[in-house]
C-alpha cells in the first residue's frame, strides 16, 4: 500500500458559544518534525496534543493550528472600582465635568476593566481533541488518494522497465556474437601465429566475464518483489526505496558490462524511469 506523506486536513465544531477549529498539513520528511500553532489558553495541554499526533502520525513535516473564535465568551468582565475611583478623583483635579462623563472617560483608561480567563472545562478538552482526532482522519483519507495515485504512477514506470529488459534480454545472444567476432578479427590482425585452442579459452572467459544474463534475473526479480511490496497493506516507502537502489545497481552493472550501443541506449531509459520513481518515493510514507 502506497500513502503519500502529503496531505491535509480540518474539522470545526461549535461549543457552547466558541467556535473551534483544527487544521492538520504534512509534507515529506525522513522523521517526524511536528511544529503546534495553538492559543495560548491551550499551552497548559500541549503535551498532551503533542503525544496525541506522535502517536498517530510516524513521519512528515507535521503542521497543526489549533483555532477558537473567542467572542469574548471565554471571559469575564468586571470592573476595578478601586482603579476607576482613583482615576475619577484625578480627573476632577483638571475638569469640571459631571460625573458621568468621568466616569465614561475613567472606564476607557488602562486597567479600568478586569478579564479573568475561565479554565478549560475537561469537556471543552475532550470536544477539542476530537476535532483534532477528525482533522487526523481527513488528513490520513488525503494520503491515501494521493498514495493511489503516486501508485498507479509507479505501476506504469514499473511495466516500462519490465518492457525495457526484455529488450535487453532479445539483444543478449546477437551481443555474444558480435564480441567474438569482434576478438576474433582484432586478432587475426595483430598476431601471425595463434593457438587456436588458447583463443577459445580466451574468447570465452572475455565473454562470461562480459556475460549480462545474472544481472538481467535479478533485475527482473527485484522488479517483482518491487511490486510485492507495493501492494501490502503496511506502509512501506522505506522498503520500496532499498529496492529501487537494489534496481539501480543491477542497471548500473548492465550499462558497465553491456558493450553494445542498443542496449546502453535502453540502459538510458531504464535509469531515467527509475529516477521517475526514486523522486517520488521522497514523498512516500
Amino acid at each position: 500500500m502506497i500513502i503519500s506523506m502529503t496531505g491535509f486536513g480540518k474539522s470545526e465544531t461549535k461549543f457552547q458559544r466558541k467556535k473551534l477549529n483544527a487544521e492538520i498539513r504534512s509534507l515529506n520528511s525522513k522523521n517526524i518534525d511536528l511544529n503546534l500553532r495553538i492559543p495560548n489558553r491551550y499551552r497548559e495541554i500541549e503535551t498532551k496534543i503533542r503525544a496525541k499526533i506522535n502517536g498517530e502520525l510516524s513521519r512528515g513535516k507535521i503542521d497543526l493550528l489549533i483555532g477558537i473564535d473567542l467572542q469574548d465568551e471565554d471571559k469575564i468582565s468586571s470592573l476595578n472600582h478601586t482603579v476607576i475611583k482613583k482615576y475619577i478623583g484625578e480627573l476632577k483635579k483638571i475638569s469640571a465635568s459631571s460625573e458621568s462623563d468621568l466616569l465614561k472617560m475613567a472606564i476607557r483608561l488602562p486597567e479600568s476593566i478586569k478579564i479573568e480567563k475561565e479554565d478549560i472545562s475537561k469537556e471543552e478538552k475532550k470536544i477539542l481533541f476530537k476535532i483534532i482526532d477528525k482533522a487526523i482522519i481527513k488528513l490520513n483519507q488525503y494520503r491515501i488518494s494521493e498514495g493511489k495515485s503516486i501508485e498507479k504512477d509507479f505501476k506504469s514506470k514499473i511495466k516500462i522497465i519490465y518492457k525495457l529488459v526484455k529488450s535487453v534480454d532479445k539483444l543478449a545472444p546477437k551481443r555474444k556474437d558480435k564480441i567474438r567476432k569482434k576478438i576474433e578479427n582484432l586478432s587475426k590482425q595483430n598476431l601471425k601465429e595463434i593457438d587456436n585452442k588458447r583463443m577459445e579459452q580466451e574468447i570465452f572467459y572475455f565473454i562470461e566475464k562480459l556475460d549480462i544474463n545474472e544481472e538481467i534475473v535479478r533485475l527482473k526479480s527485484n522488479l517483482k518483489y518491487f511490486e510485492k511490496i507495493m501492494n501490502e497493506k503496511a506502509p512501506n516507502g522505506k522498503k520500496l526505496t532499498f529496492i529501487s537502489q537494489e534496481i539501480g545497481r543491477e542497471i548500473n552493472t548492465l550499462g558497465s558490462k553491456a558493450n553494445d550501443e542498443k542496449i546502453q541506449k535502453i540502459v538510458v531509459e531504464m535509469k531515467d524511469e527509475l529516477e521517475k520513481i526514486k523522486e517520488q518515493l521522497l514523498n512516500v510514507l
